[in-house]
């Protein structure tokens, strides 16, 4: 059942089994063992990040098109809700019409970039996407009336997901944040199974051949064009999902949250740090990024407070140095795991799943 649920595609090494059903049990029970706002929103962040990584994965990992359009599907699912939540009231009608507004608009974007310019090679296709995502963020901060420009828009949800529904659960007293957390948990968890289950089809399969050799694909019968175009839209669809999870949770959305292009490079870093063409990467980059984004600061105030006899270590070890030190493990992340943390660990799996069994003469091919 559980091969099933994974499409076959195990974690293929027993350290990654463990590193991931521990993010998945810590995820499930964030709410009920977690303390603190702060706690809860870095794991609903981690939830977001897995899908939006996910969806890039699928694009960059198994496609091999490196596109900085990402974002602005990102960008358009946290815009299709909150527009519709702030203009339709904070109803169920007004979510599910502004995710498939959303979707509808991401679909046709995605098909006219995919149609217009994948037939443009490398670096030109993602300079081309760049200027899509600029123009789009332009145009989200100007029109004010319907965006909210600048200033965003902040909206309700249903009550039944604001913090002011509360309920009792195993003898706690929860509210209705920690079942909007747990919506986004099942979301991710869905949207992460329906990508592996993409990734390790037929399709998935003419993707990882296209991007190894195009022109062997092209030769053989696959129109590459059409099969990357379809690759970027499924890709573009989960991305618009995961901005609809950040507009869903934070219940606010405006241009620095969804579109900056700070949102973009994250996206390359977890993707880098994970592992590309995996998926799995998308979940253990997105855990340790964030995790490391929301407290190294914190774990260098204690380490300059506790070297403070010297003045030369403690001010190296400043919190306002985090982005120093983050970009210092980031460099030694990609030196150590040069195919990321779940390629790494896959393959020093790989030599003991092939050696051939001691003592046992092996199968002849056609036997």
């Amino acid at each position: 059942m559980i091969a099933r649920l994974l499409s076959h595609d195990g974690p293929r090494n027993r350290l990654l089994a463990v590193l991931l059903l521990a993010l998945l049990v810590g995820l499930a029970l964030a709410p009920l063992v977690l303390p603190g706002v702060k706690a809860l929103n870095v794991a609903a962040k981690i939830l977001v990040f897995t899908v939006l990584v996910a969806s890039f994965d699928l694009l960059l990992g198994y496609t091999g098109i490196v596109s900085f359009a990402h974002t602005m599907f990102f960008g358009i699912g946290a815009y299709g809700i909150a527009i519709a939540s702030s203009r339709w009231g904070a109803t169920w009608g007004a979510l599910g019409l502004g995710l498939a507004g959303a979707l509808a608009l991401s679909f046709a974007l995605a098909l006219a970039i995919g149609l217009f310019s994948l037939r443009v090679r490398a670096i030109f296709f993602s300079m081309i996407t760049l200027a899509f995502a600029a123009a789009f963020q332009t145009l989200a901060s100007q029109l004010s009336e319907l965006t909210g420009g600048e200033d965003g828009l902040t909206f309700k949800v249903p009550a039944v997901l604001s913090p002011s529904f509360e309920f009792e659960l195993l003898g706690r007293q929860l509210d209705g944040r920690m079942l909007c957390y747990w919506l986004l948990f099942a979301v991710a968890l869905a949207a992460v199974l329906a990508l592996l289950r993409i990734v390790n089809s037929p399709f998935g399969r003419v993707l990882q051949a296209i991007r190894e050799n195009e022109f062997r694909a092209e030769a053989i019968g696959y129109r590459v064009v059409v099969w990357r175009t379809v690759s970027s839209i499924l890709s573009a669809l989960f991305a618009t999902l995961a901005g609809a999870m950040l507009a869903l949770w934070l219940r606010y959305n405006g241009p620095d949250t969804s579109l900056s292009f700070e949102i973009m490079l994250d996206v390359l870093l977890i993707v880098v740090i994970g592992g590309m063409g995996t998926i799995y990467g998308a979940a253990v980059g997105a855990g340790l990024f964030v995790l490391a984004q929301s407290y190294l600061q914190d774990l260098l105030k204690l380490a300059s407070d506790a070297t403070a006899a010297l003045p030369w270590l403690s001010a190296l070890l400043s919190p306002d140095r985090w982005l120093l030190w983050l970009g210092l493990l980031f460099v030694l992340s990609v030196y150590h795991f040069p195919t990321g943390i779940v390629g790494r660990l896959r393959a020093a799996a790989l030599p003991k799943a092939a050696a051939p069994q001691a003592g046992r003469p092996q199968p002849r091919a056609g036997t």
